[in-house]
C-alpha cells in the first residue's frame, strides 16, 4: 500500500538549507516542519509552514544584508 504525504518541496543552495534544518532543530518536538531531507539541497516540508519559511529568510537577508553608508 502506498502512503502519500501532502507538502512543499524546497530547493536551495546548501548553506540555505542548513538555515531551514536549524530552524526546524530549533523547535519543540510537536511543531518541528520537516517532513524528509532528500539531499544536500531539497527538502520536503509540511505545507502550512511555507509562509514562515519565507518570511524567516527574508528576514535572515535583510539582517545581514550590507547597507553602504553615505
Amino acid at each position: 500500500m502506498v502512503n502519500a504525504t501532502k507538502g512543499v518541496f524546497i530547493s536551495c543552495d546548501i548553506p540555505m538549507a542548513q538555515y531551514i534544518i536549524n530552524m526546524n532543530a530549533s523547535l519543540p518536538a510537536s511543531e518541528k516542519f520537516i517532513i524528509h531531507i532528500l539531499d544536500n539541497t531539497h527538502i520536503f516540508v509540511q505545507p502550512h509552514v511555507e509562509g514562515m519559511i519565507r518570511s524567516q529568510i527574508a528576514k535572515f537577508r535583510e539582517d545581514n544584508t550590507y547597507v553602504k553608508p553615505n
